[in-house]
């Protein structure tokens, strides 16, 4: 696990940024797709959480699903864009995984992507990016 400021972003992940989502490039190149940590610490208590559906096509910036927290509802914005091969169903029921485990048990969907070498050019990934994303990310924390 990489450890920036007080956010927990594990190295061979990549980051959106705007959507505070990750994305793990699997061994036959599907991405599994879910919430960070900062997300996770954003949003506090996570109450709700709706996916799309088993072949919806997402859209790299757009959502993959909805997201009501106690100080926040909106959409879960895709790091990538292809189509929803996989959804975490159990998310649904028990939101509170995604804050337990966000890179494990709170995984939210599988995308087979369309265009993931182009994707990527838009994610975070090094060392350097994280920790300017980490620190602009824990000032919005404390402001909040």
């Amino acid at each position: 696990m990489g450890k920036i400021e007080e956010f927990d972003l594990p190295e061979e992940l990549y980051y959106f940024e705007e959507g505070r989502s990750w994305a793990k490039i699997e061994s036959d190149g599907r991405v599994r797709v879910g919430l960070s940590d900062i997300a996770v610490k954003m949003a506090s208590d996570i109450i709700f959480i709706r996916l799309k559906p088993k072949n919806a096509t997402v859209v790299q910036g757009k959502g993959f699903g909805t997201m009501e927290s106690s100080k926040w509802v909106g959409p879960l914005k895709s790091p990538v864009a292809g189509t929803i091969v996989e959804s975490n169903d159990s998310l649904t029921k028990n939101p509170a995984n995604i804050v337990k485990d966000p890179y494990g048990e709170g995984w939210a969907v599988v995308i087979q992507p369309t265009n993931l070498e182009e994707d990527l050019k838009n994610l975070l990934h090094n060392t350097e990016q994280l920790t300017t994303w980490a620190k602009k990310e824990r000032e919005n924390l404390q402001n909040k």
